[in-house]
């Protein structure tokens, strides 16, 4: 691997940190920060698709809404660098305390993070988040563990 190569890389899984990180404070501004203006996530709730930070913004407002204390855990990540843009993907499980006190460990999701370096910094442009599905039933299956 070439030299900015690992730069790259080690400030992507460095973004990706930040994203963990104000996830856990419930940072809203600070995580706007990270995705780009025009940013298009396919998250896990409806619809079928969240176009722009105004919309993903407002699906993290829910999940800080629902938890009390709340925590994003990313595992087995692997990043992929060129030029420009990159990609990283791995499992991700939100977990933490609700507002009625109950505590959580939440579900695996498989997770894609698509970056691109924006007036150099790398932004999130695209995420996906997804369950896997049991094709006979038509039902997400959350029990799984990476």
């Amino acid at each position: 691997m070439t030299t900015r190569r690992a730069e790259d890389e080690s400030e992507i899984r460095g973004r990706l940190g930040e994203v963990v990180e104000r996830i856990g404070e419930k940072d809203i501004e600070a995580l706007k920060g990270l995705y780009a203006e025009d940013v298009v996530s396919f998250d896990v709730e409806p619809p079928l698709q969240h176009v722009g930070v105004e919309a993903k913004m407002a699906n993290w407002e829910k999940v800080f809404a629902i938890f009390d204390e709340v925590a994003y855990e990313l595992r087995d990540l692997v990043v992929t660098v060129g030029g420009d843009v990159a990609f990283g993907h791995g499992f991700g499980r939100l977990s933490g305390t609700l507002r009625d006190g109950t505590a959580t460990e939440g579900m695996w999701v498989r997770g894609t993070f698509c970056f691109e370096r924006v007036d150099g910094a790398w932004l999130i442009v695209h995420d996906q988040a997804s369950v896997p599905f049991d094709i006979v039933t038509g039902k997400g299956v959350t029990d799984l563990r990476p």
